[in-house]
């Protein structure tokens, strides 16, 4: 029932469509107010970016908060072009394909044996931590909670391969 609740908001959205630099650039104006954002790769048809906006308590439109693809974004000049973050920080980042959500967090240069990733079921989220408790990263699936799908720990896999650990959940 939830999907069909998901369908239809996204049937009745204000769509607007456009190609630009070798993407599909797709926005979405919901009934509520939210925006949605989309960017998808001519060539594969794959979602490069998802970003979410809402309007905050008083009105106002509120920061895009990036869902799928790089959450870095280019700062205006003045002190926040000076003081950056150190390169060597684990960055973490979903990347989905057209068979599996995916998400990957470079910059772990742990061992694969290190790490754990579980669901916990009453929170509705991912863990992933590492035995040496030198890391621990909290993240829910908002495609799964929209249509209210089971999030199953048999249906999560995770593989490390050059400092990037890349967690697979297979729909």
């Amino acid at each position: 029932m939830a999907v069909q609740n998901w369908l239809e908001s996204l049937k009745t959205a204000k769509k607007t469509a456009l190609i630009q630099d070798g993407k599909r650039k797709v926005h979405y104006l919901f009934s509520d107010g939210k925006e949605m954002a989309e960017e998808y790769d001519l060539k594969s048809d794959e979602l490069l970016v998802r970003k979410w906006r809402q309007k905050n308590a008083f009105g106002a439109i509120g920061q895009w908060q990036t869902e799928v693809g790089d959450t870095s974004s280019p700062t205006a000049g003045g002190l926040a072009a000076q003081i950056i973050e150190s390169s060597s920080n684990p960055v973490f980042m979903r990347k989905d394909t057209k068979m599996e959500f995916q998400w990957r967090i470079r910059n772990l240069p742990y061992p694969k044996e290190v790490y754990s990733v579980i669901v916990d079921q009453t929170e509705r989220c991912c863990i992933v931590r590492t035995s040496n408790k030198k890391y621990y990263k909290k993240f829910s699936i908002p495609d799964l909670d929209r249509c209210h799908l089971p999030l199953l720990n048999t249906a999560l896999t995770f593989a490390y391969a050059n400092n990037t650990l890349i967690i697979t959940k297979t729909c």
